[in-house]
């Protein structure tokens, strides 16, 4: 009895060990295939076009609903879109992000005349609340530059040409002007000795 019992053991022994081995080389292939999906959704274009300001963060320009499954398999799990709704009428770009498993959140802004401190201190808050791989868009990359060029200077304290410069690495260009302006704007405000300057500053006379 006593070897039959040890018979059984063995076998039952061999069968564990076998199915281990099983699992651990199924879960190795699946480990190989994520990575290799993830690396190659580094390397394609809707990725490469996207600048990288922050470690977890992307920054760049339009997105479509054929990028979302590129985005998802590189790791992105938050979209913060800086564009009005009516910018892609035919794109209901919320609900594509939120039903790929991403978190969504807009922040519109249509032009210069939204490159406002409200909307900067909102920018900001959405930044600091980013704890997971995050793109952050407009049609470009130059308004998600301008704000982070404001934010710079207005939330963080950063001279001009440093805050002009994080502003780059976000992908600001065209609104450079714009951004400069307000800059300038601000420390006029900040400095004036009377009304007459403080109205002069606000005219940009």
């Amino acid at each position: 009895m006593r070897t039959g019992r040890a018979f059984v053991g063995s076998l039952l022994v061999v069968a564990l060990a076998a199915a281990g081995a099983g699992c651990a080389a199924q879960g190795g292939r699946q480990g190989a295939v994520e990575v290799a999906v993830m690396k190659e959704a580094a390397g394609t274009p809707v990725l490469e076009g996207f600048a990288n300001p922050v470690e977890g963060i992307r920054s760049g320009g339009r997105i479509s609903a054929a990028d979302l499954p590129v985005l998802d398999a590189a790791g992105v799990r938050h979209v913060i879109d800086l564009t009005p709704d009516g910018e892609t009428p035919d794109f209901d770009e919320a609900a594509a992000v939120r039903a790929a498993g991403m978190r969504y959140d807009n922040l519109p802004i249509s032009g210069p005349g939204d490159l406002t401190r409200e909307n900067v201190a909102a920018f900001d808050r959405l930044i600091e609340g980013i704890d997971e791989p995050a793109l952050v868009h407009c049609a470009s990359g130059n308004r998600v530059g301008a704000l982070a060029a404001l934010r710079a200077a207005w939330m963080n304290g950063a001279d001009d040409e440093t805050a002009v410069g994080e502003g780059r690495r976000w992908g600001l260009r065209g609104l450079e002007g714009e951004v400069r302006e307000r800059l300038a704007r601000e420390r006029c405000l900040a400095g004036a000795p009377s009304v007459d300057v403080m109205e002069r500053c606000a005219t940009g006379g």
